[in-house]
């Protein structure tokens, strides 16, 4: 089938809209001027991001309803939302912030219920819809009872939220899932922690059926290449697990090989990589893969410091996914491709979002006069990749 309305979008996290206002505001802005380019006379999916302070806003005031419809006037469909950042996205310096709060804490779990009741009022009827979440909090590595303890403390309020959504759906008719992104650094940062979360904390002790239906994954290309990861082998392992994936985040990220570099040109080209993509507001966790031993370094500017201009580099930050890299930098757009295949054969997911946050932070040659246009042309080269989508 064609992509749709309610199939692919791109991810309004890349508009700074703490408020209530200023969401209006940048969807009438931005996400209208993206549909002017690629949708002018059909509906366009976006995946919604409203932070902790704009959800409460709209339900304490009483004005879902009047959103819900000032959507449909409009033409957008948030068949998703990003429940991951909660606070302000666009503050000078995010970094570590936007993995608060945890999932071991309550106000993350309410916080996505809330949003879980928006997103129902949002969607035109009959369509399902997903929310995307942190990995469970930063970092990965903790003394072994304290992590034993958070561990079972997060499972006890994803469990909570799956039982939230079940009874949503009861009351509703509507399926939302609930699908959780492992990130770089993370508690959850691959397939295989997915599967050890489910297995090992969530699964025990709860109703599998309704955990199975509402707790999914959130696919982000990005940051599976970042860890070196098999695209596809990452989604047989879920299907195999049998845990769903609900959504994807089509996304690219930037490394520099510098084994396929004259040895003369490798320190400059590390400090064009310093000088291009280290910024101050978001991390950006940088895998070196080099004599065959591969380290997570926690941002991009502590690789540059502590690590030889060797080996293979690749860098959380999310670039536009139709830019193909410019000597040394390599982009993993060719990942893109290969992966919604993947997920099409071996998952029911039909939920695909384009989710380039960084636009604000590029380089300016990266960067366009307007946000818009740079969207738009993300969205128009993914369209015409010929993703085979089945009925």
């Amino acid at each position: 089938m064609e992509l749709s309305a309610t199939t692919f979008g791109y991810c309004t996290n890349v508009h700074a809209n703490a408020s209530l206002e200023k969401t209006r505001a940048n969807l009438e802005k931005h996400a209208l001027g993206v549909k002017r380019r690629i949708s002018p006379n059909e509906p366009m999916g976006i995946g919604l991001w409203l932070s902790a302070n704009a959800a409460q806003e709209l339900v304490s005031s009483g004005q879902v309803t009047d959103f819900a419809g000032w959507l449909r006037e409009i033409g957008l469909v948030p068949f998703t939302m990003n429940g991951f950042p909660y606070g302000d996205f666009h503050e000078p310096v995010v970094k570590h912030k936007v993995y608060q709060p945890t999932w071991y804490e309550p106000a993350r779990l309410e916080y996505t219920l809330q949003l879980a009741e928006i997103l129902d009022q949002l969607l035109p009827q009959g369509v399902e819809g997903s929310i995307s979440t942190l990995p469970i909090a930063w970092p990965s590595k903790l003394r072994a009872p304290l992590e034993e303890a958070l561990s079972q403390a997060a499972a006890t309020n994803l469990r909570k939220a799956a039982q939230g959504l079940a009874k949503l759906e009861v009351r509703s008719g509507r399926l939302i899932s609930l699908c959780i992104e492992p990130e770089p650094g993370c508690v959850l940062d691959t397939a295989e922690d997915i599967l050890a979360l489910f297995h090992e904390y969530v699964l025990p002790g709860g109703n599998e059926r309704i955990i199975r239906r509402h707790l999914r994954v959130c696919h982000d290309i990005c940051h599976s290449a970042v860890m070196f990861e098999d695209q596809a082998g990452a989604i047989r392992k879920y299907q195999t697990a049998g845990i769903e994936i609900g959504k994807v985040q089509v996304s690219s990220a930037v490394g520099v090989d510098f084994d396929a570099l004259p040895a003369s040109e490798r320190q400059a080209a590390l400090e064009l990589l310093r000088d291009k993509f280290v910024e101050p507001r978001y991390l950006h966790q940088t895998s070196v893969r080099d004599d065959g031993k591969t380290t997570l370094y926690e941002d991009l500017p502590l690789a540059v410091a502590q690590a030889k201009p060797s080996g293979q580099w690749r860098t959380h930050f999310h670039v536009p996914i139709y830019w193909q890299g410019s000597p040394p930098f390599l982009t993993f757009r060719d990942q893109i491709q290969p992966c919604i295949q993947a997920v099409l054969a071996h998952s029911n997911c039909r939920h695909f979002e384009v989710e380039t946050y960084a636009w604000g932070v590029l380089p300016p040659e990266l960067q366009h006069a307007e946000l818009a246009e740079g969207i738009a042309q993300e969205m128009e080269w993914f369209k015409k990749l010929g993703v085979s989508m089945p009925l």
